[in-house]
């Protein structure tokens, strides 16, 4: 599978879950030994729960190997690595506070993925 389509899988899930304000970031261009970084905000500790779950189970779908996920559940920042894709699933207080679009502002956009 395409990487690119991995990526709209995993904001497809996200969204389903109803996700907000779901960004993908194309982080090749930058020194960070990734592709992509998904950030999502999470309106409760729950909804995190919930979202991370969604994006297990679609890597699990397509035989993504994780190489690290938060176990915890009492964070503002929750992260899944998945090698190629780094998912950021953060409550606002954590999203506004960490601002990984504007500390990596030089990294592109990606819109309508």
């Amino acid at each position: 599978m395409d990487l690119l389509e991995l990526v709209r899988r995993i904001v497809e899930a996200l969204e389903s879950k109803e996700g907000e304000d779901t960004v993908v970031l194309d982080m090749r261009s930058t020194p960070i030994p990734t592709s992509y970084f998904v950030i999502v905000t999470a309106n409760s500790k729950p909804h995190m729960k919930a979202l991370k779950e969604s994006v297990i189970e679609e890597l699990e779908k397509n035989k993504v190997r994780m190489l690290y996920c938060d176990k915890g559940e009492d964070y503002d920042w929750l992260l899944i690595d998945a090698g190629e894709i780094v998912i950021h699933i953060f409550t606002q207080r954590g999203r506004e506070f960490y601002d990984l679009e504007g500390l990596w502002i030089m990294a592109k956009r990606l819109i309508g993925v």
